[in-house]
């Protein structure tokens, strides 16, 4: 599971889509193996952390919510488009399968991918 948003989400992440494939630079945070955060990256700070590029079929996506709930979703759009500076992107979350909107209060996602 790769960690989506925060500002490197909105300065310039991509939108991603059920089921594209995808290669998303994520920062390794952990020395544990079994406990290890994978967190979208697309700056190289001095951060002491490994980047890695995972690649992978993108299974499922969710907001975590502001109170810690997650919530699926059909598509996260583009930081830009987020911030509402996209014209062909309108940016809006909906759940997947029934098009109702999705609750934004959070700028908190989940990327699952299937290696």
């Amino acid at each position: 599971m790769v960690e989506i948003g925060g500002w490197e989400h909105e300065c310039c992440g991509a939108a991603y889509e059920r089921d594209a494939i995808v290669d998303v630079s994520c920062l390794r945070l952990g020395d544990d193996p079994a406990s290890t955060r994978l967190v979208e990256s697309h700056h190289e700070h001095s951060t002491g952390s490994r980047t890695v590029t995972c690649r992978g079929r993108v299974a499922d996506i969710a907001i975590r919510h502001a109170d810690g709930s997650t919530e699926q979703i059909h598509r996260l759009p583009g930081g830009s488009a987020l911030r509402g500076f996209d014209d062909d992107d309108d940016g809006h979350l909906e759940q997947p399968w029934n098009g109702q909107p999705a609750l934004r209060d959070s700028d908190r996602f989940l990327l699952t991918l299937l290696t």
